[in-house]
Parts: structure tokens; sequence; C-alpha cells
């Protein structure tokens, strides 16, 4: 029998015993599960990047087929949100997530001690479809616990959590690699996969009532997801999500190679852009979520980000076409998209979970999984013809910002969502 927990402001029950939604902030073990839970996807994916070359020629492989092993993890995340987040809603949200973890915890060792580079992209795919558990299971136990204002704010904290990791993942990568190989990267993710999985089971307490879970069987959840793409607020607040993380996305993925290719700039003056860049992300989703969303509503929060999004990339391709000005245009503007993506998304994934308390996990589902499949096909797109292009960069966040924005418009009613 699981013994009794103590969370938020000290309430001693059991794990399994369900909680009601409430504005109160959840207890401090909760939250750093939480938190590590929403950073294991970016270190899934970001922590091993420094040894790609070293893990090629361990493998006696080629480096196309060593971008399989990120390929693989990535369509993992995506498509493994689809498998857990319904399953929280029929199961409870304890039981798939500590089953995902364990999973998680064991593909990794597979991944450490693989021998072939088809053994460690299998691996790696396992271990990004295991690990969505975490990221989309603590959306919906957010979603479960808070509410209004309270739910933004915390998102906005697990915002600044899984915006620090990949800035941080090839960093403690790179430091990795003095004491270690590409072998001790896996097996570091593997602690922190048990680590997980342990603090998970002891302090992470059931937040779905009995009464409140989906029948069992897979025709429920295909209804259940079905429901949810076609209300149209709901699907609006996806695609606005979605396309927002594809202008994200597009700047991860090609910032590296343009700015170093195009505009000439070393590794170093690189790094320090990124990190002024992602320091904007973060500081505006703090901003949104501890001052913004008290003083307007996420209706003009959203429309101003997203249009300031739209700005940034139209910006970027003036810059390159009719204003030739070189970086010093085009950082200004790449700092102002990373600025927007503070606001949009902790807004527009708020208002989606928001709409859908009856399916809280499938809903996490459908915006974790169109957001990692926006993002894995927008990022080469800088790149498109094989030569890197300032003027495709802007042009991709341009698109996807237009597109999200159009999708609120058009399909989230705002006035409608507003009034209620």
């Amino acid at each position: 029998m699981t013994g009794p927990t103590v969370d938020a402001g000290g309430d001693r029950s059991t794990a399994t015993e369900p909680i009601p939604a409430t504005d109160r902030a959840p207890g401090a073990a909760t939250v750093a599960v939480l938190g590590a839970l929403v950073a294991l996807g970016p270190l899934t994916t970001d922590l091993y990047l420094p040894a790609l070359p070293g893990l090629t020629a361990d493998l006696h492989s080629t480096a196309p087929a060593a971008q399989l092993t990120l390929t693989g993890s990535l369509l993992g995340l995506a498509l493994g949100q689809l498998l857990f987040g319904p399953l929280s809603d029929r199961l409870g949200r304890r039981r798939p997530l500590l089953v995902g973890m364990a999973v998680y915890t064991l593909a990794t060792v597979v991944c450490a001690l693989a021998d072939s580079m088809a053994v460690l992209v299998v691996g790696r795919a396992l271990q990004g479809a295991a690990g969505a558990a975490g990221l989309v299971i603590s959306r919906a136990i957010v979603r479960d616990r808070l509410e209004g204002v309270a739910m933004i704010r915390f998102l906005a904290s697990m915002g600044l959590i899984s915006g620090l990791a990949p800035i941080l993942a090839p960093v403690v990568g790179a430091q990795l690699l003095h004491v270690t190989d590409w072998r001790g990267t896996f097996a570091v993710l593997a602690v922190l996969g048990a680590l997980l999985t342990a603090g998970a089971a002891l302090w992470l307490r059931e937040t779905l009532p009995a009464e409140k879970r989906h029948g069992d069987g897979l025709s429920t959840t295909v209804r259940a997801i079905g429901g949810l793409l076609r209300d149209r607020p709901f699907l609006g607040y996806v695609l606005t999500s979605t396309f927002a993380f594809g202008a994200l996305f597009a700047y991860v993925g090609g910032s590296s190679v343009v700015l170093q290719t195009v505009y000439g700039v070393s590794p170093q003056t690189y790094s320090l852009i990124f990190a002024v860049n992602s320091i904007a992300v973060v500081g505006f989703t703090q901003l949104n979520g501890r001052v913004l969303v008290q003083r307007f509503s996420s209706r003009s929060l959203l429309i101003v980000g997203l249009a300031a999004a739209a700005l940034a990339g139209g910006a970027v391709v003036l810059f390159t076409t009719a204003w030739d000005v070189g970086l010093a245009g085009v950082w200004p503007a790449l700092f102002l998209l990373m600025a927007s993506m503070g606001i949009v998304l902790p807004n527009s994934s708020a208002q989606a979970l928001t709409m859908a308390p009856h399916a809280a996990g499938s809903a996490s589902a459908l915006l974790g999984t169109g957001t990692f499949l926006c993002g894995s096909v927008v990022a080469p797109l800088s790149s498109v013809g094989g030569h890197p292009s300032a003027l495709a960069l802007g042009t991709v966040v341009l698109t996807c910002a237009v597109i999200a924005l159009a999708a609120y418009l058009a399909l989230c009613r705002p006035q409608r969502a507003e009034s209620a």
C-alpha cells in the first residue's frame, strides 16, 4: 500500500488519492520533479550532441547515419506523446508516467551499450518515445491541479526550465567529454532517468480521479482525440502553438549555420548571440507569467506576441533583401522573435489545456506532437538547396508566425473566449 505523502501546504494523503484543481502552487518537491520531467526532453535531445563526432568514429559509421540518432529521438518524442497522453486519461497519471520513466531508463542503458549505429538509432527512438511520458503527463498534471492565472504562471516556470535546458545541455555535454566518452553521456542520462522514476514514485500524487477517466479501449482514445480535433477553438490553439514553435525551431535549427556561414561570426560569437537571445525568451516567459497575465487578457497577449514574431520574420527578410544591413539588423530581429515566444507559447498552451479539462492528457499529447513534428520539418529549411540563407530563415519564421496568427484569429473565436 502506498504510504502518505506531503504536498503543497503540507497536507497528507496517499499518493494514489486524487486531488482537486486549485489556484495554490504545488509543493517544492512536486515542482522540482515536474521541472526535471520537462527538462528531460531537451536533455535527451541535446546532451550528447558534442559527442557525435566521437560516436560516429567509434561505431565506424557516417555523419548522415549519426544524424538519424537525433531524428529518431525527435520522432519518438513526438509520437510517444500520442501514446502516453491518452493513456494517462484512461489509467490516471501515475502509472503511465512511472512505466514511461522506467522504460526510458532501460532504453538509455541500451544506448550506452550499443555496438552499432542501428542499435543506437533504435535505442534513441525508444528513449524519445518513453521520455515523452514526462513531457506530456507533466503538463496534464499541471492542468489537473491548477486553474486560470496560477496555471499560466506555473507553465511559465516550466517554460523557464525547458528554455534553459537546451541551452545548457550541449555545454554540460561538452564538459562531460573531458571525463568520459559518449557512452558515459548516456550513462548520465540513465542515472537521471532512474532518479526521476524514483522521484515521481515518491512525490507525484495521482491527480485524475477515477470518475473523470475515459473508459478502456482504443476506440475511446480515438474518440477523445477526434473530439478535441473537432473543437474549433482547441484546434486553433494547437495550430497556434504548433506554428509558433515552428518559428522558434527554425531559429534554433538554422541560426548556427546561417550566422556562422553567411555572416562569418565565430563559434564564440555565435554562442554569445544564442545566449543573449535565449535570455530574451526566458525573461519574457517569466515576465508573462508573473506580470503580464495579471494585467492583460490572454487574447491581447497572444495577438501582440504573434504580431511581434511576424514582424521579426519580416524584418529578417527585409534586412537581407531591400536593406542589406548585415548582422546589425538580423540579430535584433532574432532577439525580438525569441522574446515573442516567451509570450506566445505559455499562453497558447495554457488556453488549449483550459479548453480540455476532460481530456488533459490527450490535449497535452496533441500539443506536444504538433510542435515536435513541425519543428523537425522546418529546422532544415534555412539550408534548402544545400546553401544556408538568412532570407530562407526569415521567410520560414514569417510564414510560421503568419499561419499561427491566422489560425488563432480564424479558429479560436477570441471574443467568445475572452467573454468566457
